[in-house]
């Protein structure tokens, strides 16, 4: 979870006896849930899922017929592309990985001169984990090194490069070149095109592909293919069907988590705290939305809960003397603690020890201490970073960068929640992961340094309204005397260099399955795109609303 910063609200001052003398506290006025108690009750009609499910069985082996019969053509990429993209790959994953290790075999020997089509060859190998070269991309050069002029008339050709750079690692100049090229002239003339390539590239140039939540870029893409000519009515009709089966099914998971956190009381017993369930439900389905991923789901939503209460207590509230004690409490990890705790931070501390023994309870027993242990080991390194911060405000200390990130890349809670996310996934997460996991590997600081500098990026003005740790903007702009403005661009630099590395990580072979890699790596994507226009957990009323009714409330209709 990431340290957010507070809205754009004036914070207000509450005075509040502990005993003598007066404590004054500094609250931020964040807006109550927008949901209320919607999704408590699950209403779903189970006849109906039913029904969508057998003909969903139908229509899968009509589409693994047409993955053969595309075997080995540009048709076949489409095909895969499409698949992917409307949401439904999970249920060809063997078809689609066979047909890219063929496809990855004959990369150097099948060639070809289309843009378009080396472009979405190179995307689709990347994304499954191949180290394919760029080198590809040399022969839409002229003679002087630049992209030829002549490509921008290929709108079609021009996007699919665009949306294969984004998966480059470092060093790959001729893809950080294609970014700039592709994207200047997409942006020249989008106001040109017809509808829906139009709306196609406006949404890239916003955020390209690589950094969206799969599964609103689902619910939008099934939209824009409906008007696609050349779509596939067979393919079409099986998305439709299979995102109403899996939101029926997200719907009863969130109304199960909706009667856990109203039972947990902690909406009511901390008003000054963020009461975010829906949104959080909503970063985790940016995690993975699979039906496999129920008890996952489950158990990663819970911790994020509590670590949104914890990130509100340290950062809006709590007096320094009383976060020395709960973090105190919270490395002794002892119920009895609670007893020692001021009275309304016992709540949030009986949650937390308790979530997580539930979590320990559900458990195989080959599976048992050492997820739980990574928790709780976790969760204390992130409770102290947050006493880190609060020493700082306290002295009003200003850091270095690498200070400020030597703490603040555990205090945005992705370390924790990468951990946390393989808890519940099965077998495919053994001891030796979590292992991995314990020595903060390079590949989960990178997650971080994405949500890190995002969050601080979109929330810097906010900070400003009432006391608040410097963020990495304050700290690059204090040691190197330049603006915010250039502090900004060095953080986005930073940021794109997170990504390369990202990705470099997600290539074969891999320190650990490929599957668990990119489920971590959706982590920085939910924060890229519900941060895209500021901070879309905390001020929630808008777009993240407008996400939460895509996924969550609205069904595709579907045609009697």
């Amino acid at each position: 979870m990431a340290h957010q910063g507070p809205p754009p609200l004036c914070c207000t001052l509450q005075p509040t006896k502990i005993g003598k003398p007066e404590v004054v506290r500094q609250t931020a006025a964040f807006h109550p849930t927008v949901w209320g108690d919607h999704f408590l009750n699950y209403s779903g009609d189970q006849k109906k899922v039913d029904g969508w499910t057998r003909q969903v069985e139908m229509l899968k082996e009509e589409v693994r017929r047409m993955l053969v019969n595309t075997h080995g053509s540009l048709l076949e990429m489409n095909l895969i592309d499409d698949i992917q993209r409307l949401g439904v790959a999970y249920h060809f994953e063997n078809e689609i990985d066979e047909a890219l290790h063929r496809i990855y075999g004959e990369y150097t020997k099948v060639q070809y001169d289309d843009l378009y089509a080396v472009a979405l060859r190179f995307r689709l190998l990347r994304q499954g984990g191949y180290n394919v070269s760029s080198d590809v991309f040399g022969k839409f050069k002229d003679n002087d090194g630049n992209f030829k002029e002549t490509l921008s008339s290929d709108v079609r050709g021009m996007l699919s490069l665009y949306e294969a750079a984004y998966l480059s690692i470092q060093g790959e100049d001729i893809l950080d070149e294609a970014i700039v090229f592709t994207s200047g002239h997409l942006k020249t003339i989008v106001a040109h095109l017809h509808h829906p390539l139009d709306a196609k590239v406006r949404r890239a140039l916003e955020l390209p592909l690589h950094k969206r939540i799969p599964r609103l870029e689902s619910r939008y893409y099934i939209s824009l293919y409906e008007e696609d000519k050349s779509r596939t009515d067979v393919l079409l009709e099986l998305a439709k069907l299979d995102f109403n089966i899996l939101q029926s099914l997200h719907q009863r998971e969130l109304s199960d988590l909706s009667k856990w956190w109203k039972d947990l009381g902690l909406a009511i017993k901390y008003p000054f705290a963020r009461d975010r369930l829906v949104e959080a439900y909503l970063w985790i389905l940016g995690v993975y939305f699979e039906p496999q991923y129920t008890r996952a789901r489950a158990i990663l939503t819970k911790i994020l809960k509590i670590t949104s209460i914890l990130d509100d207590i340290y950062d809006a509230y709590a007096t320094f003397d009383e976060l020395e004690i709960f973090t105190n409490a919270v490395y002794r990890w002892e119920l009895e603690d609670a007893e020692g705790l001021p009275d309304y931070m016992k709540a949030c501390y009986l949650a937390l020890l308790n979530t997580v023994d539930e979590i320990e309870s559900q458990m195989m027993p080959d599976e048992k201490f050492y997820r739980t242990n990574y928790i709780k080991r976790e969760m204390k390194m992130f409770v102290q970073s947050y006493m880190d911060e609060a020493k700082w405000v306290n002295r009003k200390h200003v850091p270095t960068l690498r200070e400020h990130l030597d703490v603040s890349l555990l205090s945005c809670g992705y370390p924790l929640l990468t951990g946390v996310a393989y808890v519940g996934m099965g077998n495919l997460a053994s001891k030796e992961v979590f292992d991995w996991l314990n020595t903060h590997p390079k590949f989960v600081m990178d997650l971080s340094i994405v949500c890190r500098l995002v969050d601080d990026i979109a929330g810097h003005h906010f900070e400003k309204e009432r006391e608040h740790v410097a963020s990495t903007i304050d700290c690059y702009m204090k040691e190197h005397g330049v603006l915010e403005e250039e502090a900004c661009t060095k953080l986005r630099e930073m940021i794109a260099m997170g990504w390369k590395e990202i990705n470099k990580t997600c290539l074969r072979p891999t320190v650990i399955p490929l599957p668990l890699l990119l489920r971590g790596a959706n982590l920085p994507r939910v924060i890229e795109d519900l941060y895209i226009r500021g901070d879309g957990y905390t001020h929630s009323k808008h777009e993240t609303k407008e996400k939460v009714i895509a996924v969550l409330v609205d069904p595709i209709p579907i045609p009697m």
